[in-house]
């Protein structure tokens, strides 16, 4: 190996003499050391997450034309009591700040490396007087990392290992760990995801903000088209923020819809993720001629009344009746265009890009939700005074993600929420009309609580249609958690004889104020809500102007969305006693790779294994909703009779909340509530047997592959977690799962009689000694596989993960990833090995004497 020639030894040495002696640049790309010149820009600093042996970060200060370099084994901390230790390595050059990539095995620092953070720093005080004597001080102003930081050395000068550590001052920013942890909440590279920086996103000075007249798409990202999306979701606050230039646009009093745009043909999705195409045929038309080859767009139907006010009533009149075509459609972002991922393009120039995209469009129901240009305040009150329900606040600067941020608000003239109805009772003289409707909405444990009630806001006709619906859900016993007399014995409007119903109805309230033990007061019905489900209801409570805009929160969930902040109850509890995992490890692991998982998991049912006493406790296998989970979908009882419902993850928020309950594992079926008997998959679960080499599992998954090819079909590969591997086969939803099994079940027989010394086609311990067993049974009605990324309830918590087939011979063991290492080991990753499964649908062969 020939190296670059050095230029001093050390302590005459010349300026990045030592850099250039580590390294052969005729065989690796980062680029050789060159002092740079003396600029009159800002010093550069910047992060660089480096997989090299071990996982550490290089944390690198612009100083005299190079970069000042420490390896940070733990990364960065925003809290002010965890003082993580920095190594001094040698200086960089500053070329060396663009270099993302892979340093290649037998070369100095072999490994992957991303820019993790980058931006300018400030020196507070003499930098090189501060460097000297061992206590550098400065702020940052980066795209993750902001506010006061210190390095202080705590080795000698001159030391083999010069150590030092590196600690956040207390500031605005400073955190406590345990509230927001910024390497597992943000891990990606800010080259392919950039964030803009942090100071920005949390900006100083208030005024509206104005959209550009064009608009500005830098920050897209190239990236595969998404079969769902999780819409932004608005905080409810009670005053307008000081602080930050703020679009205002009015509040529909409608349901939010988004519209998936692809080859001109438009699918219009709820909140919840129904599907509302077949019921707004109207809208679908028009939108299908806007000329967008693919797209998501998100806006809110709404109907207008003589005044051209939105009227919630006449919007539920007009879904399912002769008004159907009176709906419009009012749009107000563009996650997603063509071929690019326009969630980290600023807000405003997402809206840039759909008004120039409905231009000339023409068309009568799709409108664009227009800025309104003066101030919050003043718009909240013509708002008011028009009898509209508020006005919506959004940061210019934000980026789009699928969960609820205080970087868009919602206003309102009146006190307004949802609530679920959990009882009733009959009107005077009118047995078959509601004279009141007992309400609640659920706590953080996930329990219903006693709300109140309101008796008034309907017609004659309605109350009958209220009365029919909720006599049908009619129980014993109350649905609520009996911590408070219910309304009608305290004087309420819901005077008379309880009835209770089974909590699955919704409806929407108007208020004026709530009570000191949780009742609303004066309270109004304005319609029924049948775009959210009953288990996603809580109580809003509005933040305070003071608090707005809030720091960021943790749990970025992947690239380009977030997962929701959640309260952990028992953080510090451990779950895996060898590694000293603990609750809250899980709940961000699970927090982290939300946005990959989810496809995974959405409309399929899923049994979770729960640990609440940890791993090497009691482990639990649940299928039904015996406990309630935040968000959790719980599925037509008629996809499997005779049994309690399923379940299903569909959202960020169920994910984070099943963690949050304990939930270490999440198995799925083969098929979707949507064709529940039609498998849409077939999995072949390769498990070893005792004394069966890796190496020979990584021969069988390649006979296994070799074998389905054979039959024409494409397979994808997943380590178990555990000690296997799983080949997946995706399948067109058209063969019954008892063909499936069958064919599966065929499969395994071949093989095994093939290559009897590999594969063994019975199940049992005794009967796979020193040979593999393709277990077909995986693919029954009702049987489950480990889904992509979840964990294992087995020491060191593997997780499930998704790979490339290339990558086979690398693989060192069915559990390689883990909790702690496999989010990283995503950030490093450079293409989605399983991008082309979710279009990849495939007919079952036929087998003889297999059907």
């Amino acid at each position: 190996m020939t190296r670059a020639r050095a230029t001093g030894a050390r302590g005459g040495e010349t300026p990045l003499a030592r850099y250039n002696a580590k390294r052969d640049f005729s065989a690796t790309a980062e680029p050789e050391g060159r002092v740079g010149r003396k600029r009159a820009k800002a010093l550069a600093f910047i992060v660089q997450k480096h997989w090299a042996s071990r996982l550490h970060y290089d944390f690198r200060l612009e100083l005299d034309g190079v970069m000042l370099s420490w390896a940070v084994p733990k990364g960065p901390s925003y809290d002010p009591a965890v003082k993580h230790m920095a190594v001094r390595v040698e200086d960089h050059p500053v070329s060396y700040n663009r270099f993302e990539g892979e340093i290649p095995k037998g070369h100095y620092g072999a490994g992957k490396v991303i820019v993790w953070d980058r931006g300018t720093w400030t020196p507070a005080g003499v930098p090189r007087q501060g460097l000297e004597a061992g206590k550098l001080v400065f702020d940052l102003h980066g795209e993750k990392l902001a506010g006061r930081w210190e390095l202080v050395r705590t080795g000698k000068p001159g030391d083999r290992q010069e150590r030092w550590l590196l600690l956040k001052k207390r500031d605005a920013w400073a955190r406590p760990e345990s509230e927001y942890d910024v390497v597992t909440a943000l891990p990606d590279s800010v080259v392919e995801t950039p964030l803009g920086l942090v100071e920005e996103r949390e900006p100083h000075g208030a005024v509206p903000a104005a959209t550009p007249a064009g608009s500005d798409l830098s920050a897209a990202v190239k990236a595969a088209f998404p079969r769902t999306l999780e819409p932004q979701l608005a905080t409810l606050a009670t005053g307008v923020p000081a602080e930050g230039r703020w679009i205002v646009e009015n509040k529909f009093d409608g349901y939010r819809l988004l519209v998936r745009l692809q080859a001109g043909k438009a699918r219009l999705i709820t909140r919840n993720g129904n599907d509302w195409t077949d019921r707004l045929t109207a809208l679908a038309e028009e939108l299908g001629r806007l000329g967008v080859a693919r797209a998501w767009l998100d806006g809110e139907i709404v109907v207008l009344d003589e005044q051209g006010v939105p009227n919630f009533n006449r919007l539920q009149d007009a879904i399912d009746g002769p008004a159907n075509r009176d709906i419009l459609l009012y749009l107000f972002d563009l996650p997603f265009l063509g071929d690019r991922d326009l969630r980290r393009v600023p807000l405003e120039s997402r809206r840039a890009a759909l008004r120039e995209l409905l231009q000339g469009h023409g068309g009568e129901r799709v409108r664009f939700s227009e800025d309104l240009p003066a101030p919050p305040s003043q718009v909240l009150q013509a708002a008011c005074r028009l009898g509209l329900e508020g006005v919506m606040l959004k940061r210019a600067d934000s980026p789009y993600v699928g969960r609820r941020t205080d970087t868009w608000l919602k206003l309102k003239c009146q006190r307004r929420q949802e609530f679920v109805v959990v009882g009733f009772t009959d009107r005077t003289n009118a047995p078959q009309e509601v004279g009141a409707l007992l309400l609640g909405y659920h706590d953080e444990g996930g329990r219903l609580r006693h709300a109140g009630a309101v008796g008034t806001g309907w017609s004659n006709a309605q109350g009958r249609e209220l009365h029919e619906r909720l006599v049908a859900l009619e129980v014993p016993k109350p649905p609520v958690h009996a911590e408070a007399p219910p309304p009608s014995r305290r004087g309420g409007p819901a005077r008379g004889r309880e009835r209770w119903v089974r909590p699955e109805v919704v409806v929407e309230v108007a208020f004026g104020e709530w009570t000191p033990d949780g009742h609303i007061r004066h309270a109004s019905f304005r319609g029924l809500r049948a775009d959210k489900p009953a288990r996603a209801i809580v109580r809003e409570e509005g933040v305070p102007a003071a608090a707005l805009p809030k720091a960021p929160k943790v749990g970025k969930a992947g690239k380009g969305a977030a997962a929701p902040a959640i309260k952990v109850s028992h953080p510090e509890r451990v779950i895996d006693a060898s590694t000293g995992l603990t609750k809250l490890d899980l709940v961000r692991y699970y927090e982290s790779v939300a946005e990959r998982m989810l496809p995974h998991l959405r409309r399929r049912p899923v049994a979770f294994v729960r640990a609440p006493q940890g791993i090497a406790g009691q482990l639990f296998f649940q299928k039904h909703a015996e406990a309630k989970f935040r968000g959790l979908t719980e599925l037509d009882a008629s996809l499997w009779p005779g049994h309690a419902p399923l379940l299903a993850v569909d959202t960020a928020e169920a994910l984070v909340a099943a963690a949050q309950m304990n939930v270490v594992e999440l198995h799925t079926w083969n098929s979707t509530a949507r064709s529940i008997d039609k498998p849409d998959r077939v999995v072949f679960d390769l498990d070893p047997g005792e004394g069966v080499p890796w190496a020979q599992l990584q021969e069988a998954a390649l006979l296994t592959r070799t074998m389905l090819e054979e039959l024409g079909l494409r397979s994808w590969l997943k380590t178990s977690g555990g000690k296997g591997l799983h080949v997946v086969v995706p399948l067109a939803a058209r063969a019954t799962d008892e063909r499936v099994k069958a064919f599966a079940h065929a499969v395994t027989d071949h093989m095994a009689r093939t290559i009897p010394q590999r594969f063994v086609a019975k199940s049992g311990a005794a009967n796979r000694v020193g040979r593999i067993f393709i277990d077909y049974l995986r693919n029954g009605h009702g049987q489950t596989t480990a889904a992509a990324f979840s964990a294992r309830a087995r020491p060191g918590l593997g997780v499930s993960m998704p790979v490339a087939w290339e990558q086979l011979g690398e693989l060192k063991g069915g559990a390689q990833w883990t909790v702690q290492t496999a989010r990283d080991h995503l950030s490093f990753e450079s293409a989605d090995p399983w991008a082309d499964y979710w279009t990849t649908r495939q007919a079952l062969p036929r087998w003889p004497g297999k059907g």
